[in-house]
């Protein structure tokens, strides 16, 4: 991938995983004190939290994953690998592990609520601070029904073959998901770049079909038992920074966390979008910067 120094200068380590795919993360900053976790979601990478890396790494170690499939990490075939929530936790539990790394602060945006918040339920001891970006980590509020476009990609073929054949799914994103600002071409050519071919956008797809809707879903149960025990956060020092135009996590997910987390901070966004650390990136690294002093 060809991605401009100047939006994103930095080179990616590897760990090599039990299973010998290669998983991708970006590793920066000073190595004394507790490290930022950065827990990107679909269909982005690494590449999303730049602002946050550049801005926090000038201070602290800042760890930013790229799930296997997505970014700069091994993209395996379905039978070799698992698409789904129990071994993306699992994935990130071992990147953490071979890092030595112990209590940590953490940041979160779409499925890496549900990710990050998954290995935080199995290791709420390791977590200091943690930072919500437009994300759930619970099941679909019962208020709120599954968008029509996800329904598409989720149950139909033609959806399958819209987002793996087309790009639909990460191309669209890079227009729905920002609604403040236009996003230029170089940012939609960094979120887009991994996901350039149909065997490469094959996590796109895969994040989509795992979304758990019933007690049949093969990840139903982990959002479910993360779900039941997220009060177990109640006394965390959470920032929640929300995007109010996001067309899927939108404030019926809000209310959910400020059920869940009633002393987290909230900074309402009306103007912006699913992509907030693109339509409000300044403001966003601004309030993330003070949150973690």
């Amino acid at each position: 991938m060809n991605i401009p120094r100047d939006l994103f200068p930095y080179e990616s380590s590897f760990l090599t995983l039990d299973d010998g795919h290669r998983l991708a993360y970006i590793d920066e900053g000073p190595r004394d004190g507790r490290p930022l976790v950065l827990v990107h979601g679909n269909p982005t990478w690494s590449f999303y939290w730049r602002a946050i890396i550049a801005s926090e790494s000038t201070r602290r170690r800042v760890i930013a994953i790229d799930h296997i499939g997505c970014g700069r990490s091994d993209k395996p075939t379905d039978d070799v690998y698992p698409y789904r929530l129990d071994r993306r936790i699992a994935d990130l539990s071992a990147l953490l592990d071979a890092l030595n790394v112990e209590t940590i602060d953490l940041g979160v945006h779409d499925w890496g609520g549900m990710i990050g918040m998954g290995w935080a339920h199995q290791n709420p001891e390791r977590v200091n601070k943690i930072l919500l970006l437009n994300t759930g980590a619970f099941r679909l509020p019962k208020t709120k029904s599954l968008p029509s476009t996800l329904r598409l990609a989720r149950d139909y073929g033609l959806g399958a073959l819209l987002v793996r054949g087309f790009g639909a799914f990460s191309r669209g994103a890079t227009r729905l998901a920002v609604t403040r600002k236009k996003l230029s071409r170089e940012v939609i050519a960094g979120l887009c770049a991994p996901y350039d071919s149909w065997e490469n956008r094959r996590a796109v797809l895969r994040f989509v079909q795992d979304i758990p809707l019933a007690p049949k879903d093969p990840s139903y149960a982990t959002v479910l038992e993360v779900e039941e025990n997220l009060e177990q956060f109640r006394e965390h020092d959470v920032m929640i920074c929300w995007g109010e135009r996001d067309f899927v996590f939108d404030d019926h997910f809000l209310r959910v966390w400020e059920e869940k987390l009633p002393n987290a901070t909230v900074h309402r966004f009306p103007d912006c979008g699913h992509y907030i650390l693109e339509d409000a990136s300044e403001e966003v690294v601004a309030l993330t910067r003070e949150f973690l002093s």
